[in-house]
């Protein structure tokens, strides 16, 4: 029989998802998909064997929406690139905190406790979204 409900007759778009997992040793998984619900049920049942196999079980921590795979995609590598500081910023939804990092990254600031650019120069440690410095 022909389904003729508008939700037949118009389907909707797909969606795309770039997603952060928190694996078990506290480090973190990036990744995209068009099934949300299926893939972190995949990582948790060990269907993959790379990054989250010995790192189970993983939680969703933060997940963004997107119109094409390739969005998602290039979204997913931008993140990949992060550390861990910037991700926490991200998964808080810290939005200030986060563009605020990703100009002081980019600028490199001089750090006048080392007298150089360097490690101590930027921000090390998020807790509860707050950033602190490294002494």
């Amino acid at each position: 029989m022909l389904d003729l409900t508008p939700a037949a007759r118009y389907p909707q778009p797909m969606s795309f998802y770039v997603y952060i997992l928190r694996c078990s040793d506290g480090s973190y998984y990036t990744g995209h998909t068009d099934d949300l619900e299926r893939r972190i049920a995949a990582h948790n049942r060990r269907y993959y064997t790379g990054y989250t196999l010995k790192r189970r079980p993983v939680e969703l921590v933060f997940c963004d929406e997107f119109s094409t795979r390739q969005e998602a995609f290039e979204r997913e590598r931008q993140i990949k690139g992060w550390g861990k500081a910037k991700k926490e910023l991200l998964i808080a939804g810290n939005w200030d905190l986060l563009a605020h990092w990703s100009k002081r990254q980019r600028a490199r600031p001089f750090d006048s406790a080392q007298g150089e650019r360097g490690e101590g120069a930027f921000p090390t440690e998020v807790n509860n979204g707050v950033l602190f410095r490294s002494t």
